[in-house]
């Protein structure tokens, strides 16, 4: 059997039409890596990325990656949208994992239960901030220490760049 040219075209758009449609279903699912780091002098500890932008349905895991420390990814209910679930890893050693799936929309701010007051905190928002009227946590900043808040990147910056590296 011998393919025309035109068959052959017709095939290669269709295997690429294919292809795309199953990236696009891949990249909604796809999991996102936060990872638990720290100086080797263990003077300085942090999650990176900080901050993130995800859509519903998303999971982020968190890895320790840390040699010298065990960290926690812990949210409080105060920081987070009303309809979703808190979430606590308890301590996590080097090299072990935690993952969270977000269903909800909304900005979630965490931390690490041992190091919040280095600093060591992170922020997840889920879906557009922008279309449901979302802020920077009205009334739930109270019950954090200055230094700590200014760890915290700002949700515009977040929106802008998807990801938001420690600096």
């Amino acid at each position: 059997m011998i393919l025309t040219r035109r068959e052959i075209l017709g095939a290669g758009g269709g295997l690429a039409a294919a292809l795309s449609l199953s990236s696009l279903s891949v990249w909604a699912g796809e999991m996102v890596e936060i990872k638990m780091q720290g100086s080797d002098d263990g003077s300085q500890v942090w999650f990176d990325p900080i901050g993130i932008l995800i859509k519903p349905g998303q999971t982020v895991r968190w890895t320790n990656l840390n040699p010298g420390n065990s960290h926690t990814t812990t949210q409080r209910p105060l920081r987070m949208p009303k309809a979703a679930k808190p979430w606590d890893s308890d301590y996590l050693l080097p090299k072990q994992s935690f993952s969270v799936t977000f269903t909800e929309q909304g900005v979630y701010d965490y931390y690490c239960v041992p190091h919040e007051h280095a600093g060591m905190v992170g922020r997840i928002i889920v879906g557009e901030p922008e279309a449901h009227g979302w802020s920077e946590m009205v009334g739930a900043n109270g019950d954090l220490p200055e230094q700590v808040l200014k760890a915290f990147p700002i949700v515009e910056d977040i929106m802008t760049k998807r990801v938001v590296r420690r600096v």
